[in-house]
């Protein structure tokens, strides 16, 4: 029997937005003095979680015509080298400052703002020929620090042969958060490979049977899917277990429902990191994404927003 369905939804109805058609990029000597709703900036924005800022980009965009904010998307280590250069005053990232960060921050007047956003999961993508699809955190780590090669070390009868590991970049937040989460401590090792961007590595599963990708659940929602009960029908998406013995009742995919029940063991936080002042786009930007419009936003998306109030509803499956 597998585990019952949920989705998410929210206790408010209905969402209007406005997405609008907008033209190209004006002269920033056209642009009006920059408020929290005008002027032109560039933020620095994790290419892990570009679909869902790209999405809020536009609509914020679409509702103030003389706001133009340009996304950077680049390695999480790129990012946080952007703001403590003061390059960029807002970055978008899967972790929070540190305490000595913010002290480093605040010695030379920069103060930051920092905004838990939403919550995602780090999605493990196979080829769809690959008949295997649940696994445990303890055969993950065997995984990612090198015990395990091939893939009938995990699936006696597998036919795949030896293991591939795919991330997007070696500075990317999902390798930090492999580490952190799932080989605590220990090194990442074997057969390890690294693509461009985590489009690349959608595309490249698609073409490798035997090999396991490595990126943010926002990268693989069904746009077509409105509950959010489905991913993307170019891959397909693991189960991942933190029992001993990973089964159908006890292994769960980075759906919204589990990541807010907290049952998909590989979930992260997504902040957005401010560090100019209240009256400046980039402020007005950070503030929209986390309002109700903003986090409607995310909502719609199919990962988990960090504000909006929730309800978790079950769907029985006919048995």
């Amino acid at each position: 029997m597998k585990a019952p369905l949920f989705f998410i939804g929210t206790l408010c109805l209905g969402l209007s937005v406005l997405t609008g058609c907008r033209g190209e990029k004006r002269p920033e000597s056209t642009l009006p003095k920059e408020t929290t709703t005008s002027g032109i900036i560039t933020i620095c924005v994790d290419e892990t979680l570009k679909p869902i800022i790209q999405e809020e980009i536009e609509v914020f965009e679409g509702l103030y015509a003389n706001a133009d904010i340009i996304p950077k998307y680049t390695t999480e280590v790129e990012a946080f080298n952007e703001l403590f250069a003061d390059s960029v005053k807002l970055i978008v990232a899967t972790r929070s400052l540190t305490d000595d960060e913010i002290a480093a921050l605040k010695s030379r007047k920069l103060f930051p703002k920092i905004s838990k956003i939403a919550i995602d999961g780090i999605a493990l993508i196979t080829n769809r020929s690959n008949p295997d699809s649940l696994i445990t955190m303890e055969q993950l780590h065997d995984i990612f620090t090198g015990k395990t090669t091939r893939w009938n070390q995990i699936y006696p009868d597998s036919r795949m042969g030896e293991l591939e590991v795919v991330f997007d970049n070696t500075n990317s937040s999902t390798v930090r958060h492999i580490i952190e989460q799932v080989c605590k401590g220990d090194s990442l090792a074997g057969n390890i490979k690294a693509r461009k961007d985590n489009e690349d590595v959608i595309e490249y599963i698609t073409q490798v049977p035997n090999a396991i990708g490595v990126i943010g659940s926002n990268w693989i929602g069904n746009a077509d899917d409105s509950t959010h009960l489905s991913f993307s029908d170019r891959i397909q998406v693991m189960l991942v277990s933190s029992d001993p013995i990973a089964f159908n009742g006890n292994s769960y995919q980075p759906f919204q429902a589990y990541l807010a029940m907290q049952t998909y063991p590989l979930r992260r936080d997504i902040y957005m990191i401010c560090t100019s002042n209240r009256t400046s786009l980039p402020y007005g930007f950070t503030s929209f994404v986390s309002s109700e419009k903003g986090q409607r936003i995310i909502l719609k998306s199919g990962i988990l927003p960090a504000t909006q109030p929730l309800r978790v509803v079950n769907i029985r499956e006919n048995l």
